[in-house]
């Protein structure tokens, strides 16, 4: 690694298209866990002006009908904050194609008498953590994040209305030794009320972004950008269309670590797609909070209908301070990363994905329901039992 090296990575708000499709998706599969946790769902949904169209396959109780699923459309939207000429929650025509799962998938993923429950597809899965920020997040990605949800909370409840729900951040940071030391320039793109000069804007968003960085870490005032076009009114859907699981690197690690294939919104847990990327996340971090490296990568791979991991891949990047192979094992030991293993593991069959569909699923709380349990840390003891 050099020396001294610059490193950007973006984040978009839930207003943005691609987001709103999250959110819907998310919703929906929630609504499905609630009434029936063994629910089986892969949602899609896709935006543009005054229009949502939810499609995908789903297996559960009956009582979710596509009149509800219309209902938490529009109740998503709404919370989001649409309510304009072009896009609103009142008035946008909203199409429902959800067919019933594949029963040629379901024969391989469903247990039954002495058959344990397989991966709901192949794939393989990658989960990170590193010592850059308290979350064990890279600082990018963690800053980007933290404007926009300072934002969000500023147009929700703070009053600030001259904010509207679409918006995207960019956080450029110089690092130094392998370390990150200051930003080298900021970019924040925010939809905003008709009236507002670009000057206007910068001075609003200014106190959300110094807020969010360390303490003498603001860039140069020429290297922060704010609504470069100079105007951002038309925004969301009306300006450009959306889709669920396009915006997967925003959603991880910002680029700074490997990704899998699979998106993560829509999908119920026994999508190893989300339930294992959220258990090499939560392995990572364990390891790096247990002290074992300052930077680590989890792979795990999976074949459809088959209950165990094909493969388990350790890389500390020379961090390590334990054999990556004794790491392996340790992790082995220590948590079972079958598909019902994870579930259990980490009590992934509840409705708490809504709150993942924006501003990251990895470097937030864990929440007292079980919301984001892949970012608890209690693994640690079970660890060092195992590694000294």
């Amino acid at each position: 690694m050099s020396n001294t090296f610059y490193f950007t990575s973006e984040s978009v708000s839930e207003g943005h298209p691609d987001k709103i499709c999250d959110r819907i998706s998310d919703s929906v599969l929630d609504h499905f866990l609630e009434h029936d946790p063994h629910s089986r769902c892969a949602i899609e949904t896709a935006v543009t002006t005054d229009f949502v169209c939810i499609l995908g396959e789903a297996r559960g109780p009956d009582s979710v009908t596509y009149d509800v699923m219309e209902k938490i459309a529009r109740n998503a939207i709404k919370e989001i904050g649409y309510d304009q000429r072009g896009f609103s929650w009142k008035s946008a025509k909203v199409d429902v194609r959800v067919d019933s799962q594949s029963a040629d998938i379901a024969q391989g993923v469903d247990s039954a008498d002495d058959k344990d429950e397989g991966a709901g597809d192949q794939g393989i899965m990658f989960g990170f953590a590193c010592n850059e920020t308290e979350e064990l997040m890279p600082a990018p990605i963690q800053y980007a994040h933290g404007i926009l949800k300072e934002l969000s909370d500023a147009r929700k409840n703070k009053g600030v209305s001259e904010l509207e729900p679409d918006a995207k951040s960019q956080v450029t940071l110089k690092y130094v030794d392998g370390k990150p030391v200051k930003a080298k320039s900021v970019v924040v793109s925010t939809q905003h009320k008709d009236g507002l000069s670009q000057n206007d804007v910068r001075e609003l968003v200014r106190p959300y972004v110094e807020k969010v960085l360390p303490d003498g870490w603001m860039c140069d005032e020429k290297d922060f950008y704010v609504n470069p076009t100079g105007r951002f009114v038309i925004g969301g859907p009306v300006g450009d269309a959306g889709l669920t699981g396009r915006k997967i690197i925003v959603d991880t690690y910002g680029g700074a670590a490997l990704h899998g294939g699979g998106a993560f919104s829509g999908k119920d847990p026994t999508k190893v797609d989300r339930s294992a990327a959220y258990a090499a996340r939560y392995v990572a971090k364990n390891v790096v909070a247990a002290g074992y490296a300052d930077r680590c990568t989890i792979q795990l791979s999976y074949a459809i209908g088959v209950s165990r991991p094909i493969s388990l891949y350790v890389n500390t990047y020379g961090t390590g301070k334990v054999d990556e192979e004794k790491i392996s094992e340790a992790i082995r030991s220590v948590i079972d990363l079958s598909p019902r293993g994870i579930r259990t593991h980490l009590q992934l069959n509840k409705p708490i994905y809504t709150r993942t569909s924006a501003y990251g699923h990895f470097g937030r709380k864990p929440e007292e329901d079980g919301g984001f349990s892949w970012e608890k840390i209690d693994l640690v003891d079970e660890l060092k039992s195992k590694l000294g």
